[in-house]
């Protein structure tokens, strides 16, 4: 393992800056790691430095020039699209020390998406006291649609988005945790609030439902939780994550079938919210970001989601309605799983095509 935390490093100083250009002027993307092995969440702590998953199982603690494969991590099932999956630090890390990592959990013959805190260690290379603290209800097996992302939202609450596991019509039922944001606090236990608390059969954790696939999850500084979702053919969607609301997946899409066959009713059905935006085609969105506007002011409340389909990263305006104005885009672009704003401002994304993470300012490459 020393080996490969060495050869890590040693690309991180050898990596020079490159340019990709936008409406706000010329941006220098500067890498950060290269040589990543499926990387997909990435967050920062307020000491200095970050922490990346990749899909594999490794969890890295990047701080300066130096990456440490962090121990302790919870066993994950790596088939398909599953695996260890996003990682989040809450606002009261300093005291705290708990890191909260999603992942595929096995579930006898199959896997679900399941949520773990633990504290990492002062040395920065261990997570101590780790416990699941929730997984999804029933289990099933197929790799794929697991979501999935954790936010901490302006309540204090967790919020964790889960995919339909490719059961469509799960995504409808509230005896499953299917396609689903659910809500819960840091120990796991079900915020009275919640929208279905108390109905007899269904599973307290639900927040929203009739999710099909959001691998992008994002707290604006009102509070307001986004999402990107993935469509099928067509139809992958911004929605803005309310309390109790039904968006609709299988019944209504913006997209249809990889057959070409029509979904569900089509776009519009009672009692099922409109997406705030969708793509038609689709761009496979992951990852989302709203953006402060601390380096670039005329971005302020823009919403910005990587494609893993085009290899680039979509700003969406907020103003007035959510519309896509801008495609940023460049040989870095390459497959973006994550994005997210660094503490100075500065954008950083994750390129699975690329292995790499970079960190994004003002001014071209050099």
């Amino acid at each position: 393992m020393h080996r490969i935390i060495v050869s890590l490093v040693a690309l991180v100083l050898a990596s020079p800056a490159v340019g990709l250009d936008s409406s706000a002027g010329p941006l220098r993307a500067q890498p950060v790691i290269t040589g990543l092995d499926e990387p997909w969440g990435l967050a920062f702590l307020p000491e200095g430095g970050l922490l990346v998953t990749e899909r594999g199982g490794r969890l890295l603690h990047v701080d300066g020039q130096s990456v440490t494969n962090i121990r302790g991590v919870p066993r994950v099932r790596d088939a398909g699209q599953g695996g260890l999956l996003d990682v989040m630090v809450p606002r009261d890390f300093a005291a705290s020390r708990e890191v909260f990592v999603t992942f595929a959990m096995p579930q006898g013959a199959g896997e679900g998406t399941a949520l773990a805190k633990g504290r990492l260690s002062e040395a920065g290379n261990r997570l101590e006291n780790v416990e699941v603290i929730f997984e999804m209800s029933p289990g099933s097996e197929g790799g794929r649609h697991f979501g999935s992302r954790v936010v901490e939202g302006a309540d204090g609450y967790l919020y964790i988005s889960i995919g339909d596991r490719g059961d469509r019509p799960s995504a409808q039922d509230l005896r499953r945790h299917n396609g689903s944001i659910i809500r819960i606090a840091r120990d796991g236990s079900v915020p009275d609030d919640n929208p279905f608390v108390g109905e007899a059969g269904v599973q307290p954790e639900i927040w929203s439902y009739g999710h099909r696939n959001p691998q992008g999850m994002g707290v604006a500084p009102d509070g307001t939780i986004y999402t990107a979702e993935h469509g099928a053919r067509g139809g992958d969607e911004v929605n803005r994550i309310e309390r109790g609301v039904n968006y609709g997946w299988p019944v209504i899409s913006y997209g249809t079938h990889y057959s070409g066959a029509r979904i569900g009713e089509g776009t519009e059905a009672a009692g099922m919210a409109q997406p705030e935006f969708y793509w038609d085609p689709s761009i496979a969105p992951s990852g989302l970001m709203v953006y402060s506007g601390r380096l670039w002011p005329e971005w302020e409340g823009d919403i910005f989601v990587g494609s893993l389909k085009f290899g680039l990263i979509s700003r969406l305006d907020t103003e007035g309605g959510i519309r896509e104005v801008e495609r940023i885009e460049g040989p870095e672009t390459e497959r973006v799983r994550d994005i997210r704003e660094g503490p100075d401002g500065a954008i950083w994304f994750l390129s699975v095509g690329n292995g790499a993470l970079y960190r994004v300012t003002p001014g071209g490459a050099g």
